[in-house]
């Protein structure tokens, strides 16, 4: 994958080359992307640029064999680590890794490189579950780290959602993000980057990704109703309507699977991290629809700014307590309350 292929974001692909072409490349990058904006291409073409033979124009030629290579996901000195539970696609007694799932990411990152964090669980067969990075997945980077590189170059890791790194993964891994060996490169991808674990994202240089409409993607009914369900709930909160706010709660609980209402809690974590961005007056890293951005200024408008930094949290933790099986109309009642008292 060139930069070329890759929507949006010129400045940043500009920065990424001039890395390379001054030869002052971070030891480790964080990039923060809004779910499904293309976080997980923009590295694979930053990796080919850095590994390519004849790069030229500010973008890697496409046709050497490191850009082969990496462009089909085989390189040997590139690892990808994502987070993983045990799956209908693993024998039950397996201690899954990343490794356990290589050939569905490489499938689902191939065929649709603008994924989310959705289309990675059904893809590797664990949706409903809970999934993370664990201490097994780190002693298997650091043992790979451990040996020297297969092709004589660079090595890189790529980390997906390093917000899902258990304490002892990420304790594990410090080191080696913080000094890490000779032309070894982490590029790491959060949509929350204020859940990365503070002592890790303070090594790294951040990126943010300026949100873009993935290609070929349309607001589908799943999506719309994720907005109608948004809108409805902060619009009741801002007239004072604990009612109606109420009843939204109920419809949330009642989509038709947990994966579902996690994906409304995400859909909501987004319009409000969008809300606060606009209450920065930050609208210009927005990237939504006219009619969706009428609503957020409304909402940054009529919101105290502290609103989103309280019900950040309140999120997360319904979304800890659907993965663990509760009643999930107890949750959403319970979330939608403390969300309107606040």
């Amino acid at each position: 994958m060139r930069f070329a292929d890759i929507q949006g974001n010129e400045g940043v692909k500009r920065a990424l080359a001039g890395m390379v072409d001054a030869g002052k490349i971070p030891h480790a990058i964080l990039f923060h992307e809004d779910d499904g904006c293309g976080a997980v291409p923009m590295c694979v073409a930053f990796l080919q640029y850095l590994f390519c033979q004849r790069r030229g124009d500010s973008d890697s030629c496409g046709e050497c064999p490191a850009c082969n290579k990496i462009g089909k996901l085989i390189h040997p000195d590139v690892h990808f680590v994502y987070p993983v539970t045990g799956g209908s696609l693993i024998p039950s007694s397996a201690k899954p890794t990343a490794l356990s799932y290589v050939k569905q990411w490489r499938e689902l990152v191939l065929g649709n490189p603008y994924f989310t964090e959705r289309d990675l669980n059904e893809a590797l067969g664990i949706e409903g579950k809970s999934s993370l990075i664990s201490v097994a997945e780190a002693r298997e980077i650091l043992g790979r780290l451990s040996f020297h590189s297969l092709e004589g170059g660079w090595r890189a890791v790529v980390v997906y959602l390093p917000e899902k790194m258990n304490a002892d993964a990420a304790n594990r891994l410090l080191k080696s993000i913080e000094e890490p060996p000779e032309r070894t490169l982490f590029l790491l991808v959060t949509h929350a980057p204020e859940k990365v674990l503070p002592t890790i994202s303070s090594r790294c240089q951040h990126i943010r990704l300026v949100p873009v409409r993935r290609p070929g993607a349309k607001a589908g009914e799943e999506e719309a109703e994720e907005r109608e369900l948004t809108t409805a709930l902060l619009s009741a909160i801002l007239s004072r309507d604990l009612m109606t706010a109420l009843e939204t709660g109920e419809a949330v609980a009642a989509l038709p699977s947990r994966e579902r209402i996690k994906s409304w809690i995400r859909y909501m974590s987004r319009t409000l991290r969008n809300i606060f961005l606009s209450q920065q007056g930050l609208s210009a890293l927005l990237s939504v629809a006219e009619e969706e951005e009428l609503d957020l200024q409304r909402f940054a408008k009529g919101l105290k700014r502290s609103y989103v930094r309280m019900t950040l949290p309140l999120l997360d933790r319904s979304m800890m307590l659907i993965d663990r099986n509760v009643n999930a109309k107890i949750v959403l009642c319970d979330l939608v309350n403390k969300m309107f008292v606040i």
